[in-house]
């Protein structure tokens, strides 16, 4: 499989992202100890509240946090399925980064976003930009992320596309 028409499609094209557009995502995930120890050892992040429960247990959150960059990535990766998969040329850039709440292993978190702006691309009529916040909330109610990001997304081929 080479080229851009075999690519998986489940995201949305430009023109199906208008402005007020709010998807909640149907996947949910629980993070997991180990989700927060690899992450967190894999980039290198020595900071004793994510990995020494011990530390962690004399702190005001008396237990180890989830590394709040894993939480962010997570984030984006619950929306992908229905919003960018195959549809996105590249990610420009996060914005507006907020942790509401702390997660801990465990903790479940969900995702909704919502299309804040969109517009053509001045250098690339096959695309436009869309900005999206990403909304994630515990089991609990409680905010965990808040966050602004901006695609440069594909418009729907000739052809026709997914639809």
């Amino acid at each position: 499989m080479s080229g851009a028409e075999d690519r998986a499609v489940s995201g949305r094209w430009f023109e199906e992202l208008t402005v007020g557009t709010v998807v909640r995502h149907a996947t949910r995930r629980t993070v997991t100890e180990t989700d927060n120890v690899l992450f967190t050892t894999m980039t290198m992040n020595p900071a004793p509240l994510h990995l020494d429960a011990e530390y962690a247990a004399g702190t005001e959150f008396g237990r180890p946090l989830v590394n709040s960059m894993f939480t962010v990535a997570l984030v984006v990766g619950l929306s992908v399925p229905e919003l960018t998969l195959g549809t996105i040329v590249a990610q420009l850039g996060l914005d507006e980064v907020v942790f509401g709440h702390p997660v801990f292993p465990g903790d479940t978190v969900r995702v909704e976003t919502e299309v804040v702006s969109a517009r053509e691309s001045r250098s690339r009529p096959d695309a436009g930009i869309v900005v999206f916040e990403h909304r994630a909330h515990n089991q609990h109610g409680d905010l965990v992320c808040r966050a602004r990001r901006t695609g440069l997304m594909h418009r729907r081929p000739a052809h026709g596309g997914r639809s």
